[in-house]
């Protein structure tokens, strides 16, 4: 049951919007046991600042069902930040990638 939410000060175009769930879409799979079948995505373009500075940032919040691994989540991280970069022309030193695991995930009305 996983959710990623993108937050950034850049203005997302609703094509992009699209290119951007497609491809997230094909990298949850990385995550042992995570598809796209589950998969819901939000994108917000908001006020942001990092490092004192209103220049083009973004930060990524991916939330799973359960647990992760390191090699899983560093190989995501890695094929996060290389889209949001070249998508929306942010450098991938101003992308912030966070992961939250939880160990209740509800949906139907009742709990996994």
């Amino acid at each position: 049951m996983p959710y990623i939410a993108l937050r950034t000060n850049q203005k997302i175009a609703q094509d992009q919007e699209k290119e951007l769930k497609t491809l997230l879409g094909q990298y949850i799979s990385l995550l042992p046991g995570k598809s796209e079948i589950y998969l819901m995505c939000s994108f917000t373009s908001s006020s942001l600042y990092f490092q004192g500075s209103d220049a083009p940032c973004a930060i990524v919040q991916v939330n799973i069902y359960g647990k992760g691994n390191k090699e899983a989540y560093d190989k995501l991280t890695k094929k996060v930040t290389e889209l949001v970069s070249e998508k929306l022309t942010i450098p991938s030193n101003r992308v912030y990638v966070e992961y939250i695991e939880t160990p209740y995930w509800g949906m139907d009305g009742k709990n996994f």
